[in-house]
């Protein structure tokens, strides 16, 4: 049986499982609780079968309420440890790009910074249509990390990419959903329902055991330099941010 989370957790529906967030107040993202999400998703990917079983599953990663999904970094927490990213964030970022089940991230609430490229690790985003906002402003804090403009510019084209780094806009949902950054928006009460419903549609594309090699070809550029960043103790990775939010 799987040790138990502090900070999250997991049940099932069928084929599609739903990791909820739960490290208040705002779900930000430290090392340890970057392990742990990596954690949960190895043991979902055990519990399914992983490549080759020929099972189909799908993750859905939500926030516990409607005011946040997540609000980015600890970033106070790499003073004290140079290397809290590269042994959490960076891998976190990572696996769930590599995963070999379909990924589901419904931005229950305010997601911004580093929750930014987590949602946009996962292949698919359910936005809050009511409330909420969606920003990755490193050009307002001096922040800056290898990679960190990748799945921008990947998966919304140039035009898109710019106005989220270097001009730190803030998306309603409506707006994201415009921009093509979000799949789609749901009113609040409504939102788990949609992203099982999505869920149950897409879970059965992973049974061929094809499903992360052909997300390679799409976002593999991405996967490469969060990979060249993680665990890394030798050299600098990062640019420290010299504002805090």
């Amino acid at each position: 049986m799987p040790e138990p989370y502090q900070n999250l957790s997991v049940t099932r529906h069928g084929p599609v499982f739903v990791i909820t967030l739960q490290k208040p107040p705002e779900n930000r993202i430290n090392r340890a609780f970057a392990q742990e999400l990596i954690r949960a998703f190895r043991n979902i990917e055990v519990e399914l079968g992983g490549v080759g079983s020929g099972s189909e599953g799908c993750v859905v990663v939500r926030g516990s309420d409607h005011k946040f999904f997540c609000t980015g970094l600890e970033l106070d927490e790499t003073d004290r440890n140079p290397y809290a990213n590269t042994d959490g964030f960076y891998p976190l970022l990572r696996t769930v790009l590599d995963f070999p089940y379909p990924t589901i991230a419904l931005l229950t609430g305010h997601t911004f910074g580093g929750a930014c490229p987590f949602a946009f690790s996962h292949d698919y985003r359910i936005m809050n249509k009511r409330r909420g906002f969606l920003s990755m402003p490193p050009v307002d804090l001096g922040l800056h990390f290898h990679g960190i403009g990748a799945l921008p510019r990947l998966k919304f084209g140039g035009r898109v990419a710019r106005k989220m780094l270097l001009e730190a806009h803030r998306w309603t949902g409506e707006e994201a959903l415009t921009d093509g950054i979000v799949d789609a928006v749901a009113e609040p009460d409504q939102m788990l329902e949609a992203a099982l419903e999505l869920g149950r549609k897409i879970a059965p594309k992973a049974k061929m055991g094809v499903y992360a090699t052909l997300r390679e070809e799409l976002w593999g550029e991405a996967l490469k330099k969060f990979g060249r960043i993680s665990y890394v103790h030798g050299r600098e990775t990062s640019r420290p941010a010299k504002a805090k939010i």
